[in-house]
């Protein structure tokens, strides 16, 4: 007898994938790889923890030529200690690599180059000052998360962008902790905040911000409010009914059939004479003899 074979259902579009990736951060991420190609910055991606790749998908459309993106997760595979294991046992059970992979396929035609392994592997697997976008999205451990940052330091062009997801989660203190002792301690300068994720430099953000700021403000669905904090101008956005970016569907993807509907019959003119002239009793009895025979 024959194995059942498990069928799969293919993301149509960008939100078909799983994950959180809500479209202010979308739009943050775009805006951001834009603004590097428009300055003409080369360098790598990196993606630390890719979940099912919904942030990924979005980071391979910025690659340019000759550039590498990279993705590092453990996609269910074995944790190095017993506090990952079960972190990742609770929130990640239905991770794979396949399901990553066919998904980012469903959108590209070629896969990034994938690490599955540990997070502190990745400063033996790319070069040091390579990078110009990092996102960390994977341990929510204040111990990985440290030392993810550590790494990013390292790799990132010193006009870098990484990107430091659950920052304030109430279930991630771990997160916040290792993020705000990088800001305080660390040389780490915010560029902004939006409700999930910090996104911050090692370089001098003073320029970005300006032209971050000024993009914002002319966005309707987009709150702005500007604060100060251990010296550093802390720009916060919150997304006010904010629409998923434009993304391109994916191969899979099948268009919705539209919907017919039948016109409605209009009365004879002669039912409707009839209808018009004879006595109420009589109509009622003509409207249901009509409707009868219609």
């Amino acid at each position: 007898m024959g194995n059942a074979q498990q069928t799969y259902t293919y993301p149509g579009e960008l939100s078909d994938v799983p994950g959180w990736f809500p479209p202010l951060d979308q739009m943050l991420f775009t805006w951001f790889l834009d603004r590097q190609r428009i300055q003409g910055l080369k360098g790598d991606l990196l993606e630390l923890g890719a979940y099912m790749g919904r942030s990924a998908i979005l980071l391979g459309r910025h690659l340019g030529e000759g550039e590498e993106f990279t993705v590092c997760d453990l996609f269910g595979g074995e944790a190095p200690d017993g506090a990952n294991r079960a972190e990742t046992a609770k929130s990640y059970a239905s991770l794979t690599r396949q399901s990553f992979e066919r998904n980012y396929l469903s959108f590209h035609d070629e896969l990034p180059r994938v690490i599955e392994a540990p997070s502190f592997v990745i400063s033996s697997e790319v070069a040091p000052k390579t990078c110009r976008f990092v996102h960390i999205d994977a341990s929510h451990l204040y111990e990985h998360v440290r030392d993810d940052i550590g790494a990013a330091r390292e790799l990132l062009l010193p006009e870098g962008i990484v990107v430091l997801d659950d920052f304030r989660s109430e279930h991630t203190p771990g997160v916040s902790v290792a993020v705000w002792e990088a800001v305080l301690n660390r040389g780490l300068r915010v560029v902004c905040l939006s409700t999930q994720k910090l996104y911050a430099t090692w370089g001098d953000p003073g320029m970005v911000q300006e032209e971050l700021l000024e993009m914002l403000r002319g966005r309707p669905d987009c709150g702005l409010s500007v604060q100060e904090a251990a010296g550093q101008r802390l720009v916060r956005a919150r997304a006010k009914g904010m629409q998923a970016v434009e993304f391109p569907k994916s191969r899979h993807y099948v268009a919705p059939t539209p919907v017919v509907v039948a016109p409605k019959r209009r009365p004879s003119p002669v039912r409707r004479v009839v209808v018009d002239l004879l006595p109420p009793v009589i109509t009622r009895a003509a409207r249901k003899a009509l409707t009868v025979r219609g």
